[in-house]
């Protein structure tokens, strides 16, 4: 039984203990949160966790093995990495840090340690995007060319960190994982709507060598609820939509071919239809996928694919893309 802590247990904190602390080989040993309320409620429902009103206490002197960390932001830093000095693997949510030079650190100590350093780009655990994965690896759509995703709603509108920071890091991981590349640069640009100096609404454009793009529009100030993910291939797409309740994958048959030989310049291009295919995909739980591999990470497994190395680059992408948005769109190369 792995012994684990728990640091912020809010709106997105409960679901994180909820799946830990229903694992057949964790053991939930102490909790932290500021708030006395949900103090109060998490020692009525586990009344075997010790509770920290520090974080740094239940750090150092609460005999945990691995730590989780769903605080804001701002946070993550600091409690990640007093975590792994004090020799304990960490799961770090999204973004799991705020400037390179944090991220960079966190990743060097964990490697140093021997350390498990998971981050929580809930995507690349998500049945459907992987299975847009294995369709991309197994050649089905060709060369990638562009992807666009779009992930927006109303609320939850935050104070500490704007709708970049907040909601961008999942598309930004899966644009990664997708390409299969260094990204080179970066133009970003957005609008601050409800509160002065937090952009409510972003958009951003990340460009990759061999002239291919990813395009990110996030928002939290918006009448619908939109999660949806746009790969164009040379030969097929395939759309992403995890507001559908069944077919949350669609592959399409449709592209553009090229003539070798052709009379004119208007023939050398022919659009070509095909059929709309939906996969068959055996959903499960995505945060459960993604705190088993927690678990088995630590017990030898192997790295997660949202380790630090890949936190790192998510970071450095956010980074640049916040460096374009304050400078009013300006393209910001990728370190």
């Amino acid at each position: 039984m792995i012994r684990i802590g728990q640091i912020g247990v809010g709106n997105w904190g409960k679901n994180l203990l909820r799946n830990f602390t229903g694992h057949p080989e964790t053991e939930l040993v102490a909790i932290s949160d500021t708030s006395q309320y949900v103090m109060d409620n998490m020692a009525r429902r586990y009344p075997q966790a010790e509770l920290y009103p520090d974080a740094q206490k239940l750090i150092r002197e609460s005999g945990t093995e691995a730590i989780v960390i769903a605080t804001e932001s701002s946070t993550h830093f600091r409690f990640a990495f007093e975590a792994l000095e004090q020799g304990k693997h960490v799961f770090v949510e999204k973004p799991m840090a705020l400037v390179p030079e944090e991220a960079e650190r966190l990743a060097e100590l964990a490697a140093l340690r021997g350390l498990v350093l998971m981050v929580g780009h809930l995507l690349m655990y998500h049945p459907a995007y992987l299975k847009a994965k294995e369709l991309m690896d197994a050649g089905e759509l060709g060369d990638i060319q562009y992807m666009y995703s779009t992930r927006v709603n109303l609320g939850v509108v935050r104070h500490d960190e704007n709708a970049l920071w907040s909601l961008a890091p999942h598309d930004i991981s899966i644009a990664l994982m997708f390409m299969q590349d260094s990204p080179e640069s970066v133009v970003c640009t957005g609008q601050n709507i409800l509160q002065p100096g937090i952009e409510d609404v972003a958009f951003l454009t990340i460009h990759f060598p061999n002239h291919r793009m990813a395009h990110v529009h996030v928002s939290w100030l918006d009448p619908h609820k939109v999660r949806q993910l746009t790969v164009v291939g040379s030969q097929k797409m395939v759309v992403v939509d995890d507001m559908e309740a069944n077919e949350k994958v669609r592959i399409y048959d449709k592209g553009v071919d090229k003539k070798v030989e052709f009379a004119s310049y208007s023939d050398m291009l022919t659009l070509r239809e095909g059929d709309i295919l939906v996969p068959r995909i055996e959903m499960r739980e995505p945060l459960r996928l993604e705190c088993d591999q927690f678990v088995k990470s630590i017990q030898g497994g192997g790295p997660p694919p949202s380790d630090g190395t890949n936190g790192l680059k998510v970071v450095r992408v956010l980074a640049a893309a916040d460096q374009s948005l304050k400078n009013g769109g300006v393209p910001v190369e990728i370190g």
